[in-house]
Order: C-alpha cells, then sequence, then structure tokens
C-alpha cells in the first residue's frame, strides 16, 4: 500500500478521533459485519452509525460489500496500520527501537522480553 498524503492521514486521524467509530473498529477486528450487526451493538440510532460508517469508509478504514439490501464492512488493517505506524515513527522513533531491541524473535509481541535471564546463558 502506498504512503498516504496529508489529506488522506488527516481524515483517518479524524475518523479516529470518535470513541464510537474507534469502537466499531475494535469490533470489526474480529471480521466482517454486516451495517444492522454493527448498530445492534451501539444504544445510538441507526442513522447515526451510518453516518460513523461513512466517516470509516471515507477515511479507507473499512470497506463495504452489497448483499442484496444488505451491507457488510470490514476492515482495513493495512491502511490503519501504515498511517499510525508513520505517525508513531515520526513522533517517537526511540520508542520503536527501543520496543525492537526488547523483543526476542522467538516471543509473541505483545509480551515484555524478562531481561534479568539470558537465553543463552541461562543468567544476566
Amino acid at each position: 500500500m502506498a504512503a498516504l498524503s496529508a489529506d488522506e492521514e488527516t481524515s483517518v486521524f479524524r475518523a479516529l478521533a470518535d470513541p464510537t467509530r474507534r469502537q466499531i473498529l475494535e469490533d470489526l477486528r474480529a471480521g466482517e459485519l454486516s451495517a444492522g450487526e454493527i448498530a445492534n451493538r451501539f444504544p445510538i440510532s441507526g442513522p447515526s452509525i451510518s453516518r460513523h460508517l461513512g466517516v470509516l469508509r471515507g477515511a479507507g478504514l473499512v470497506r463495504e460489500r452489497r448483499v442484496g439490501n444488505r451491507i457488510f464492512y470490514a476492515l482495513v488493517e493495512e491502511r490503519l496500520a501504515l498511517c499510525i505506524g508513520r505517525f508513531v515513527s515520526a513522533v517517537c522513533p526511540e520508542q520503536l527501537v527501543f520496543r525492537r531491541r526488547q523483543r526476542r524473535p522467538d516471543q509473541h509481541p505483545g509480551r515484555p522480553v524478562d531481561q534479568r535471564t539470558d537465553p543463552k546463558e541461562g543468567t544476566a
């Protein structure tokens, strides 16, 4: 995926500014959902959810697929990761380098390395 323009990045961050839209993205992480399934998860009106989905679609964070009269939405992970990753790299590159050094290749990315022992030597 190509780098985003300044306007495209702005639309992504505007979309992420709203807690309802962030929750929709989290819900879509588990897989595709219909507009009705998304709306049922929130205590706001269907038209309000449609507007939120329109903002997310406009920012390129979700894609839609129509089947008959139903619309299904899916997360566009690459676009979100590209935008957030570029921003974090620009703002605090030291953190990315620091975190990479803390992680071993055989370790899950979400778990910190136990720095008390060296896996090759058995002790620090």
